[in-house]
């Protein structure tokens, strides 16, 4: 009898199909109308799905880190064209998530400088762990504010920048993170998703990605 083998699937395979199978049975759900566990379940389905490109097309480590600040530099272009181009405002919330986006994009930015070894590509994994983190509590934050009835969303607050003029930074830290009813507006959806929402996929995505290139040669 022959020994037959089969090629082995690489897992990240196994995630992408997972979301393109669970994109289509996303949409039968609308019927289940707006709620918090449904954009919890698409934020996890889109995480898997970036990630897990992210992880079939990673390149070897010192490109690694240039396309990372390649998709940073473009997150932070696309913010602007929506502020700039399509009128929408950032709130307090989106503010502070694009520093931490600025944040991860020097990271990668010095890590293709630097090209380090292992040890150095583990330090700058972890550096992304803490820069990536604060970012995905703040978006967490923001979707959360977005998944409130209307009569529970906080009032409208202070601009970020009378903020900074007139209170400590810590009051300004705060108060951002307790939000404002500016959050609480998505003003921009795609696959159902705010900007939030997606904003949040990508940290996961940069963080996963950041100590998968540990393991890649330089």
């Amino acid at each position: 009898m022959s020994d037959a083998r089969y090629p082995a699937v690489a897992w990240p395979w196994v995630g992408v199909f997972l979301c393109l199978a669970l994109i289509g049975q996303e949409y039968l759900l609308q019927a289940a109308g707006p709620s918090p566990a449904l954009t919890v379940y698409r934020i996890v389905l889109m995480a898997v799905g970036v990630t897990s490109m992210a992880l079939i097309l990673l390149p070897p480590r010192r490109l690694g880190y240039v396309v990372g600040f390649a998709v940073c530099a473009g997150l932070i272009g696309y913010a602007l064209y929506l502020q700039y181009v399509g009128g929408l405002e950032p709130c307090p919330l989106c503010v502070f998530q694009r520093i931490c986006i600025i944040g991860m994009g020097l990271v990668f930015v010095i890590g293709a400088i630097h090209n380090p070894g292992r040890p150095g590509a583990t330090a700058y994994a972890l550096l992304q762990l803490i820069i990536g983190g604060a970012g995905i509590a703040l978006a967490a934050r923001q979707v959360w504010l977005q998944s409130l009835p209307k009569d529970q969303v906080p009032a409208c607050g202070m601009g970020l920048s009378y903020m900074l003029d007139t209170l400590p930074f810590t009051d300004v830290f705060r108060k951002v993170l307790e939000g404002s009813g500016e959050c609480a507006e998505k003003g921009w959806e795609f696959l159902h998703l705010s900007i939030a929402g997606w904003t949040l996929v990508f940290f996961v995505a940069m963080i996963v990605a950041s100590f998968a290139l540990i393991r890649r040669e330089p």
